[in-house]
């Protein structure tokens, strides 16, 4: 080895021992007559220095000849530190160097490399290799590898297998839009980048392997933001002979324990929401319950008094912004514009203050008395010094508007707090959606997903209806794991093909090695997959999973690093049997 030790590992029972460092000079500061450079690599900062008088003259201008990110080896021997650095692990020693040699010397980088960076996003992605020399950035990806060392050792004290499935696989219609890939050696027909193992799973159930799971990459072309990349992990996870609860149970456990175990946080047993009450109480089937702020339904209260906005509205719900009645017009004013921008999509709103004598002023007081006020107040079990915000509208819109609002006034509360974790289960989804544009059924999860067994008889006459054996589990209000026991009869499968649209020739052309594998006695089985990207930003507390990605894309799926996508030689596409058309400028 060219060190004796890391950068992180001297301490004040090492003083007296000639040691052997390497690494990146992080800071220089040149005093004249004293010298110190900050010393770096992945475990930490050891402070080295150099002394007019003391270090030989030759190596003190050597060590002054050193710029930020030389990579250095350098001998010496460690000494109590006379000003200690508490902010450090190795605050309390310091090197006097007797020997350098630089390994490599450096450019000057293009942003500080230092936890407080100026450099922007689009530069750092650039120069993703130097940004990932950053502390946070790292503890970032360390984080990352103690989440996946614990994943794996709980599910394999569970008796789980990990299993590899294939990357290139068939293209499927249902679901985000695949990423393809031309076979040269079968010209004209495509690979496509799976979006999930999902068939591949259930195949491996129905062959015997009763517990699988896989730390997987998978690809979607879509539309990117904050918690989307085109490629992402999932934990993938299947298992035969079980019931939703012990699926349920089985991953309850795996989330308490990476929080215990990673987090050191104990999360107590998971609640169960339905989605009807999630939709109801929250407007969103991944409710952030941190904090309370329900819904409220105010239609019987506030129906036929004179106000047509409400008169004609299909639903009228609010919230109760607890201790904000003190919010100002101005603040009012930008709570409104909030609502009212396109993304949101409501057309204005109401709000009612209840004061500290227990009055209640609204902005719709010329249409209700004193006292159908009072009884807003009480629906909403609103005390003085709260604020009462109601919207008015379609019920869908409504709720999903109502929900950015409260989040909204829950992140303006401060109850939104990144350190405090609130895991739920919401189960009992719809199995179905009506699509207007398609004039169709869509499955809400996946085509594989079964029926419950009671709603079954409503597959003919209200297939809207039925539920799902489907259940996702959400923490702090992001969805970060999804699943649902599966179809394994053939018959109710092609039942399921045709509601969803298919024919049996189109289904047959998608899905008919997974049809007549059913037919070799496939076992009942389900599964969930967690992203494990939103995992670990979870963890960590950011908002984007970029930040625990090592080489991430940018938000046009660009890895600008390595510039890619690019386009390819046209030999390459000969080979492939590819034109490519004029494309717009």
């Amino acid at each position: 080895m060219l060190r004796t030790h890391t950068c992180g590992e001297l301490r004040i029972d090492n003083v007296g021992e000639e040691v052997v460092l390497t690494g990146w000079v992080q800071r220089l500061r040149d005093k004249g007559g004293m010298l110190w450079i900050d010393l770096r690599d992945r475990y930490g900062i050891t402070q080295l220095t150099f002394e007019d008088g003391v270090t030989p003259a030759y190596l003190f201008e050597a060590a002054r000849g050193l710029g930020r990110e030389y990579v250095i080896r350098v001998v010496g021997k460690v000494i109590e530190r006379y000003s200690k650095n508490d902010k450090i692990p190795t605050g309390d020693i310091e090197i006097h160097a007797s020997k350098i040699e630089v390994l490599n010397a450096a450019k000057l980088p293009p942003f500080m490399i230092e936890d407080e960076t100026d450099g922007g996003d689009d530069l750092r992605m650039k120069y993703r290799y130097l940004d990932l020399r950053r502390t946070p950035v790292r503890r970032n990806l360390e984080l990352r590898h103690q989440m996946m060392r614990a994943v794996r050792a709980y599910l394999d004290e569970h008796y789980f297998i990990e299993v590899e499935t294939p990357v290139l696989i068939k293209s499927t219609p249902e679901g985000a839009r695949d990423f393809v890939v031309p076979s040269r050696m079968n010209p004209g027909e495509f690979y496509a980048l799976p979006q999930s193992p999902q068939t591949f799973k259930q195949l491996l159930m129905v062959s015997g392997f009763d517990k699988y799971y896989q730390i997987v990459k998978c690809f979607r072309d879509e539309d990117l933001r904050a918690d989307r990349q085109p490629e992402f992990t999932q934990i993938d996870c299947e298992l035969s002979f079980v019931t939703q609860e012990d699926i349920l149970n089985t991953f309850e456990g795996l989330i308490r324990h990476l929080f215990l175990k990673v987090k050191g946080v104990h999360i107590a047993n998971l609640p169960r929401m339905t989605y009807a009450d999630a939709m109801k109480y929250y407007g969103s089937d991944k409710p952030d319950t941190r904090f309370d702020m329900r819904f409220v339904e105010l239609n019987p209260l506030v129906k036929n008094k004179g106000f047509k906005v409400f008169d004609d509205a299909e639903l009228v719900v609010g919230i109760n912004a607890k201790g904000a009645a003190s919010y100002t017009r101005k603040q009012l004013d930008e709570l409104t514009d909030f609502v009212k921008r396109p993304q949101i999509g409501a057309t204005g709103l109401v709000y009612a203050r209840v004061q500290e004598d227990g009055t209640v002023k609204s902005s719709v007081d010329k249409f209700y008395t004193p006292e159908d006020l009072q009884a807003w107040a009480k629906a909403f079990n609103a005390e003085p010094g709260d604020l009462i915000l109601v919207l008015a509208g379609g019920r869908d819109k409504t709720r999903k508007a109502l929900n950015e609002l409260r989040l909204e006034m829950g992140e303006r509360l401060g109850l939104r707090d990144k350190n405090v974790f609130s895991p739920l289960w919401v189960v009992d989804f719809p199995l179905l959606e009506w699509d207007e544009d398609s004039n169709r059924y869509h499955a809400m999860h996946h085509p594989f997903t079964s029926p419950k067994p009671e709603d079954l008889e409503l597959i003919d006459d209200r297939p809207g209806d039925i539920r799902a054996n489907a259940y996702d589990m959400v923490i702090n209000g992001v969805e970060v794991g999804g699943g649902s026991i599966r179809i394994h009869d053939r018959r109710l499968q092609e039942q399921m093909f045709r509601l969803l649209g298919f024919s049996n020739d189109e289904a047959k052309a998608q899905f008919g090695f997974l049809m007549d594998a059913f037919e070799y006695g496939a076992p009942p089985h389900g599964g969930i997959a967690f992203g494990f990207d939103r995992l670990c930003s979870l963890f960590g507390g950011s908002d984007s999973i970029r930040d625990y990605i090592a080489f991430p894309k940018n938000n046009s799926g660009r890895d600008v690093m390595i510039d890619a996508p690019s386009p390819i030689a046209n030999a390459q596409l000969d080979e492939l049997h590819i034109k490519m058309k004029n494309l717009p400028a």
